[in-house]
This record gives C-alpha cells, structure tokens and sequence, in this order.
C-alpha cells in the first residue's frame, strides 16, 4: 500500500471538482427546467442538456472510485476526533451514495419509465432501465427530486464542513483537496 501523502492526488482533485462543478451546474440546469418549464424549458432542451451531463456522473463516478480504490488518500490530521473521522467518513458514504449514485439513476428511472432518451453528453443514448411505465411516472418523478433536494443538503453541509475546517479549524483538510494552484495562496 503507498504511503500518505499531506495531499490528495492531482487525478483526486481534477475528479473532485470536475464532479462537484459538474454536479451543481446540473442541479441547478435541473431545478430551472422542473421549476420554470413553461419560462425556460418549453421544447425541453434544459432536460437534454441536464441529463447529458448528469448521465455523465455515472461514468466520471466509475473512475473515481477506481482511482479512490488504488490510491490512498492523505491521513486526517490528528487533531480531528474519532467520532469526528467516523462522521466524515459516514457523510462522504451518504454523498456518494446518494448524490453521485442513487440521483443520477433515479433520474434514469424516470426518463425510462417516461420512455425519454438519456444522450450521454450528447454522444451515445443509455438503454432504457424498464419499459415505460406512464403510471410510475409520478412516483419516479417524485423521488428523484426529493433525492435532488436531499443530495443538495448534503452538498452544502459538505461545503460548509470544508469552510470550517478552512477558516476555523485551519487544519488543512480543505487544502489537501485543494488545486495546487489555489495552495500557495
């Protein structure tokens, strides 16, 4: 097993942020297009777009977790209690679990059970999950946006997490993340 290193590495960070960028300009591509359909998204391209990129976190989640898997990650400082460590540890679980997995391929039911397409950033399409299904429809509908609405809670306590470990702990953990570029600062 390699050694810790005080950072994560330069593939971890590009993963993180192109995830987390992609994530939030998603969420938000998605709120407009439910919230402000007749305003915003009446010939339904907010929704290609949205499940475009959001499709595409599923493939960007494979290789994450693959590099996760072979590459270890800094150690967490000491000063960080370790009921602290397990929470963090539990809160990154629940992220990925329901942010980065469970709302994407929910978003897949819906379109399948709506009989929509899924271009994978415009390129290839998704097969469909189940035949459509126009009586699930709601229920997908629902369920993916509540998974919207949980995973974004989630999102900002863990950018809120990062900040206090920034600004008031000021142990470094946000900087271990952190592009290289923005560290010398």
């Amino acid at each position: 097993m390699p050694t810790r290193s005080p950072s994560y590495t330069g593939i971890a960070k590009l993963l993180h942020w192109l995830m987390g960028s992609v994530w939030i300009g998603v969420w938000i591509v998605g709120a407009l297009a439910v919230y402000f359909r007749e305003e915003l998204n009446p010939t339904h391209g907010l929704t290609f777009w949205h499940k475009a990129f959001a499709s595409a976190l599923l493939f960007l989640l494979v290789i994450r977790l693959a590099w996760r898997a072979t590459h270890q990650p800094p150690a967490m400082p000491e000063s960080i209690s370790l009921p602290m460590k397990r929470a963090a540890h539990a809160g990154h679980f629940i992220l990925y679990a329901l942010a980065l997995t469970a709302l994407p391929i929910s978003g897949w039911v819906w379109s399948s059970v709506a009989g929509k397409p899924i271009m994978v950033l415009g390129l290839f399409q998704l097969p469909a999950l189940m035949a459509p299904q126009p009586e699930a429809y709601d229920l997908a509908k629902w369920v993916h946006i509540t998974f919207a609405w949980s995973s974004a809670v989630l999102v900002l306590g863990h950018v809120a997490m990062a900040l206090k470990h920034h600004w008031v702990d000021r142990d470094g953990v946000l900087l271990s993340m952190a592009p290289d570029c923005l560290r010398k600062i």
